[in-house]
């Protein structure tokens, strides 16, 4: 049985400053719905939304929703009235009779996102601010709950939180996010925004990759069939047809307008499935075995009468080409781990040792050197002019930008003009034009839409330096890192080999591992007539088996290397005739066969993980 229909637009047109972005939208939303509404920037998205609230009105068309319909939209940006409360703020909308029965809720609510109720709104952050603009809008319970990015700013725990709060929600949901894991695990439907056409897939977000490559695969055979036949009517044309032949005249006619909507239709398919490319970044001069140690390291903070521990006897040794994802809740010590390796906190006691030579590219979640008044020219070229050094290649700003999906006509705007995505993408461009052999990125994933979250990610995996990545975003994790520190809270840090999923493994109770071995004796019992027994191996993340797959090739070039490197050697006419290059191979030799002995080391260390 069908789900009832509370909100509807019908074959509607909607102008922005005169030029369409839709026309003949058709649009349904049913009770019960969870909708992930996904599109490239400004294919409409928030029009839609706007629509829906009824800040954006049709130009032409219906709109229809069920009498008594409640709407509900996590509010982005507003200012909190003076001496207003995060109570206050999360109740204002509760009225009469319904107050005391919903004043549980706000409790609820505020304790899952870690918001203090008697706080007043104007002393919370950024983040902070966006926490409660979700609890507001989950306390009024509308049938329609509009959701624009909910997780952003937020900690694992409180995403988990908001899944299954959302997962056993009564009413519809419509969300817009670029956290890919939060969109397959809370929605059944997909609403896809496609050059100004809204496309619908009766599942779920996990399915919408397979969906929409199906559909564009449809498109590229419709579009090379249509070649064939303008090219058949081209030829034809191209005859010497007798113009004064009515009929001719009429098909001339025709062939062009084949021809010109053919090319129009072709260009908006290579624009709707570009994307963003980058050259991988690799060969990084970086020799250091050891980038930092902390050793018995200690350190907390002061706040409000009270000690928090960031770190507490915590010993971790980072390596040349580790790639770690650190997790936590807000607050935990996570920015302060990355800013004792930064050198711009020092340890209370133990110590922090960096080694000298080597360099860092930090991405800072607060993009603090980002200037309101600079333009975007200014950021990617302070000292002037209109070219960059791009890792060793001389690049035109505005070409180089438009890499990363910024118009040429927006490179003299101001970053202040910038939405925070733009932003963060302004940011990675400057980073990347010439990244250092250690990379730190402090929740780069932030308002970034999905390609330039694909790009990154591309990026990330093909990057042979070091990498320390702060992250709430479980998919990007997942495919990124193959190590996961976890800021568990008191000074306490977990470590585990793996991405996040591996962590989440690691984490299960032993009550619950005890019941699922138990079960799976029981399972045994059962179907041992049935088949012989199978020991199931673990399942590794993409990332993970990509790189055990890769690590035999690895280890038989570089044992080769040191072959080569031995027979060199070992020539005696080799030190006489270049010293220099004698003791230059022989320190190349050490250095191969220590890399040689942390292959193996890995793929042990893996082998171990999948077994």
């Amino acid at each position: 049985m069908s789900s009832h229909l509370i909100f509807s637009i019908k074959e509607a047109l909607v102008r922005y400053k005169e030029i369409p972005v839709f026309e003949n939208l058709t649009l349904n939303i049913h009770q019960g719905s969870r909708i992930a509404l996904v599109g490239k920037n400004g294919a409409g998205k928030s029009t839609i939304m706007n629509i829906i609230i009824g800040d954006k009105s049709l130009d032409e068309g219906e709109k229809w929703e069920n009498p008594g319909t409640t709407i509900g939209y996590l509010v982005q940006d507003f200012q909190p009235e003076a001496n207003e409360t995060v109570f206050d703020f999360i109740f204002s909308n509760i009225k009469g009779e319904d107050r005391e029965l919903y004043q549980y809720k706000v409790d609820i609510a505020a304790e899952a996102l870690d918001l203090d109720v008697k706080t007043q709104m104007k002393m919370l952050s950024g983040g902070q601010l966006r926490r409660a603009g979700l609890a507001k809008a989950f306390v009024e319970e509308p049938d329609i709950l509009l959701l624009d990015e909910p997780t952003n700013h937020l900690d694992l725990d409180a995403i988990s939180w908001l899944e299954s709060y959302l997962n056993n929600y009564q009413g519809a949901i419509l969300c817009i996010s670029h956290d890919k894991r939060f969109l397959e695990n809370i929605t059944n439907k997909v609403f896809w925004l496609d050059r100004g056409n809204l496309k619908v897939s009766p599942k779920g977000f996990k399915f919408f990759d397979e969906w929409s490559t199906m559909l564009l695969e449809q498109e590229e055979r419709e579009l090379q069939k249509r070649k064939q036949i303008v090219a058949l009517e081209v030829e034809w044309a191209s005859r010497g047809v007798k113009a004064r032949v009515k009929r001719n005249v009429r098909r001339l006619g025709r062939v062009r307008e084949m021809r010109d909507q053919l090319k129009a239709d072709e260009s908006a398919y290579r624009r709707a499935t570009k994307k963003i490319t980058y050259e991988p970044i690799k060969d990084l001069d970086n020799h250091t075995k050891v980038i930092c140690e902390f050793y018995n390291a200690h350190k907390s903070f002061e706040r409000e009468e009270q000690t928090i521990k960031i770190l507490e006897n915590f010993n971790i040794r980072i390596k040349r080409g580790d790639r770690i994802g650190i997790i936590g809740k807000n607050g935990s010590g996570k920015s302060s781990f990355l800013r004792l390796i930064l050198k711009e906190l020092e340890a209370d006691k133990g110590s922090v040792k960096v080694q000298k030579t080597i360099e860092f590219s930090y991405f800072d979640q607060n993009r603090s050197d980002l200037r309101p008044n600079d333009r975007l020219k200014d950021v990617m070229a302070p000292n002037g002019g209109d070219y960059i050094d791009v890792r060793g290649k001389t690049r035109h700003i505005y070409g180089y930008l438009k890499d990363f999906m910024f118009d040429p006509s927006t490179v003299l705007d101001k970053v202040g003009t910038l939405s925070g995505g733009q932003k963060n993408r302004l940011k990675l461009a400057k980073i990347l034009a010439n990244p250092k052999s250690c990379l730190i990125l402090d929740e780069p994933t932030n308002d970034l839409d999905m390609e330039t979250l694909d790009m990154l990610e591309e990026i990330l995996i093909n990057y042979e330096g070091t990498l320390l990545l702060v992250s709430h975003d479980r998919d990007f994790l997942d495919q990124t890192v193959t190590k996961i520190l976890a800021f568990e809270g008191d000074g306490k840090v977990e470590q585990c080999v793996g991405g996040y999923s591996d962590y989440l493994n690691q984490k299960r109770s032993p009550k619950k591992v005890a019941s699922e071995n138990n079960n799976s004796k029981k399972q045994a019992l059962t179907d041992k007539e049935k088949e012989p027994e199978l020991i199931p191996k673990k399942k590794l993340t993409y990332k993970l088996e990509f790189e055990l797959k890769n690590l035999p090739i690895k280890i038989q070039k570089k044992e080769k290397e040191i072959e080569a490197f031995n027979k060199k050697l070992a020539d005696g006419d080799f030190y006489n005739s270049d010293p220099d290059a004698f003791v230059e191979m022989t320190k190349a030799l050490k250095e191969a066969k220590a890399e040689l002995e942390n292959f193996e080391m890995r793929w042990l260390e893996l082998e171990e993980l999948r077994e």
